[in-house]
């Protein structure tokens, strides 16, 4: 398995993080959605890395690979956003999506987050296959905590509990 670094993200990432999400969601997958629609790509700083939240991103050769937020909506709870991994990187000879959610999870059980939550659309089966070898458990719309940001393609929802 190769060994790609995972940082925190900074302002130097930006543009690169918007090109890899949207050919993902765009060419990849035909998801309608904008970068207009994501508005928190442009303030990752101000949206993801306040509270206990944080963003990181997967480099190859300096070059953004793969993306992960951890969203804090309080409560102890948190939203997982924006995972995404270029498809050169996908699966597990490269373990970049595995070590960007392993990341994600020790950082909030460090801070002391007690559930992550999850919207995911059913045009990507892979990634529900993903979260749910990653002990996801799929949850009801109405099961979602009432901060939790719904994003309106997703359609599938899934929890995390960190309690040990």
């Amino acid at each position: 398995m190769e060994l790609h670094p995972i940082i925190e993200f900074t302002t130097a990432h930006t543009a690169q993080i918007g090109e890899l999400i949207l050919g993902i969601q765009q060419k990849e997958f035909g998801i309608p959605i904008t970068i207009e629609e994501q508005p928190d790509l442009g303030k990752i700083p101000t949206f993801y890395q306040v509270n206990q939240g944080n963003f990181w991103v997967a480099l190859e050769q300096g070059n953004v690979i793969g993306t992960i937020g951890l969203l804090d909506i309080g409560n102890r709870q948190a939203a997982l956003r924006k995972m995404f991994v270029d498809r050169r990187y996908r699966g597990k000879d490269h373990g970049v999506g595995q070590a960007l959610l392993e990341k994600l999870i020790d950082w909030a059980r460090e801070k002391k987050f007690k559930e992550i939550f999850l919207g995911t659309s059913p045009l990507l089966p892979a990634a529900r296959r993903f979260y749910e070898k990653n002990a996801f458990v799929e949850v009801q719309k109405e099961q979602l905590p009432p901060a939790f940001p719904i994003v309106h393609v997703d359609t599938i929802f899934y929890s995390l509990s960190l309690d040990s």
